[in-house]
């Protein structure tokens, strides 16, 4: 945390300047703190560090900062490290499901942005054909049409920008566009969002069968130590 703060400073052009050599003193200084971090995870997992990808990702921006610290990426790297903010998710355990669940619902999502694609494809055409006289700043081709339609997907400006002028033409592209509305910012939208709250879910659930199982055999475990207690006293009484 203390690593991106300075970098991000570091990005006032007046305080860096003043304060170069402090700046550069915390550079090498955290840099250093994460080198010795990843040695010693080395040390201690071996072969087994790479298996995990939060390792992978602190070994590569690491690595690299090493590598070219005196090169003109290092701008480029000193961005990346900050990315290591991000190891935050592995150490708070909702963060960690909630990152779980986005990660469980990519195949899904991956069909719903292929419904989306073709949504947005068959809409691009039609306003191509019906707009493409009115307004071919906007409907002028496909690809045109396409990130117009992105914008209205958006819902930034596309009332004002977009729709008035056409409606003042076209009386009937109202539903034209409240239909593309309602299909993908509402439906699509919610489709998505629905796939990783139930992945949520699930993965809560499983993580609250899990402390049941570990609370019981923590019980089961007293009682074991209680029974070997009753038993060693019997012993020595009979001893």
């Amino acid at each position: 945390m203390i690593n991106a703060v300075v970098i991000g400073i570091s990005t006032d052009d007046s305080i860096y300047q003043n304060y170069h050599s402090l700046f550069i003193f915390l550079d090498i200084l955290v840099l250093s703190i994460f080198t010795i971090e990843i040695i010693l995870k080395l040390v201690v997992y071996r072969s087994h560090f790479f298996k995990d990808g939060w390792n992978i990702f602190d070994f590569v921006i690491v690595f690299g900062s090493l590598v070219l610290y005196n090169t003109h990426f290092v701008g480029v790297l000193r961005i990346l490290r900050v990315l290591r903010v991000m190891r935050t998710i592995s150490v708070v355990p909702s963060l960690r499901r909630l990152t779980s669940a986005l990660f469980l619902a990519i195949p899904a999502i991956g069909s719903v942005m292929i419904l989306m694609g073709i949504i947005f494809y068959v809409y691009a055409i039609i306003g191509v054909t019906f707009f493409g006289d009115i307004a071919p700043e906007y409907f002028g081709n496909v690809g045109l049409s396409t990130l117009t339609l992105f914008q209205v997907f958006t819902l930034e400006s596309w009332a004002s920008g977009v729709f008035r002028p056409i409606f003042a033409e076209i009386t009937w592209s109202w539903v034209y566009f409240v239909s593309f509305i309602v299909v993908s910012a509402f439906i699509i939208l919610n489709l998505i969002i629905g796939e990783i709250v139930n992945n949520a879910q699930q993965l809560s659930e499983h993580a609250e069968e899990e402390s049941k199982d570990m609370a019981k055999i923590m019980n089961d475990l007293d009682e074991l130590k209680q029974m070997m207690r009753e038993q060693d006293r019997k012993n020595n009484k009979t001893g």
